[in-house]
């Protein structure tokens, strides 16, 4: 999967700075949460796209960590943080001139519309979609990558929306993402060894969708195979909004991106082997076999012959049980090295 001529994978993991609304439905406010991701060395910015009678119903409850926020219902609530297609093309453009890649989260067929006309390179799925089929489909037939939260769901219902779209379009690039949807997450719920079921079912990247408030938890996914994270972004927790509780601040998400990056560094290849200059460090820390005094050429060795010790001069300490029982082609004095030159057959 490629995303804005990023190959997910081969160069690195995807990392994702979810805004979502904490935006605030002010345009200053996002454009300081873009600064933000970029100064974080995110790879991408996310939005939520959604027109809010197409959303809710107008009697729809909050969830219970919406409680805090404004309005006596979830339409009344989300209504502020929708973004007009206008603002939309704004944010693009300033994603673009700051040189970060511009996603959002569609949740009806006509913000889907308005990603499609903007030309995004992928469109982000919630969790809350993975069983609206239909939805699903509309968005494979786009022919964008889809990158699919799978919060609240049950392997079956992943694999269920796996073949929905695969039927839909069978070429549309494809990435799933483990999520928890609690905000926030208590780390012990972060379930991050699920990745390793769906890896094992899903020919597909699998990543992670963080809802925690620990700066470890993206890197800990990375090291454990996530090839795309998402973090929510708020520029301070405390302020009002349903989302601000369960983000990082600023400093905080350049920190989760460094632990991000050095993760990816450390895993390295799965080749068992000296790396870099290891090897000068094993003719100082290694050891071989030398003669413990003088020894007669033709004696036979014994282990009374025979010590391990530094430097690395002889034989390998693990070539110990073959020296012993041969002859010496030579005479040796105490601490001269054991080598093959110096063995008979």
């Amino acid at each position: 999967m490629q995303i804005n001529g990023h190959t997910v994978g081969a160069d690195g993991p995807f990392v994702i700075a979810e805004v979502g609304i904490n935006h605030n439905g002010e345009m200053a406010m996002a454009r300081s949460l873009i600064d933000a991701a970029v100064d974080a060395g995110a790879d991408a910015v996310k939005f939520q796209s959604f027109v809010v009678e197409e959303l809710v119903t107008a009697s729809a409850p909050k969830a219970e960590y919406q409680e805090g926020s404004t309005g006596e219902s979830q339409r009344e609530m989300l209504e502020p943080y929708e973004l007009t297609p206008e603002q939309h093309r704004e944010l693009q453009s300033y994603c673009s001139k700051r040189d970060i890649t511009f996603l959002s989260t569609p949740f009806d067929s006509r913000s889907l519309t308005l990603l499609d006309d903007l030309d995004v390179p992928a469109i982000k799925i919630g969790s809350g979609e993975l069983t609206n089929i239909p939805f699903l489909r509309e968005i494979a037939e786009t022919g964008r990558s889809m990158i699919v939260s799978t919060g609240m769901s049950t392997m079956d219902e992943v694999e269920t929306a796996v073949e929905a779209i695969r039927d839909a379009n069978p070429h549309v690039p494809l990435a799933l993402l483990h999520c928890v949807s609690l905000y926030p997450t208590d780390i012990e719920l972060a379930n991050l060894r699920a990745m390793q079921t769906m890896d094992d079912r899903f020919d597909v990247p699998i990543g992670f969708s963080d809802h925690t408030t620990q700066i470890e938890t993206m890197g800990l996914a990375v090291a454990m195979g996530a090839t795309v994270v998402e973090k929510h972004l708020t520029l301070d927790r405390s302020l009002p909004g349903p989302d601000h509780e369960a983000s990082l601040e600023p400093d905080e998400l350049d920190r989760a991106v460094d632990i991000v990056r050095n993760a990816e560094r450390a895993k390295g290849s799965p080749e068992k082997r000296p790396v870099g200059d290891e090897m000068d460090t094993a003719a100082i820390a290694r050891k071989s076999l030398h003669a413990t005094t003088d020894i007669e050429s033709g004696t036979t060795l014994t282990a009374d012959h025979v010590q391990i010790t530094r430097p690395v001069d002889g034989l390998q300490p693990n070539r110990y049980d073959d020296v012993l029982g041969r002859r010496l082609a030579e005479s040796l004095a105490l601490g001269d090295p054991i080598t093959e030159e110096v063995l008979l057959d």
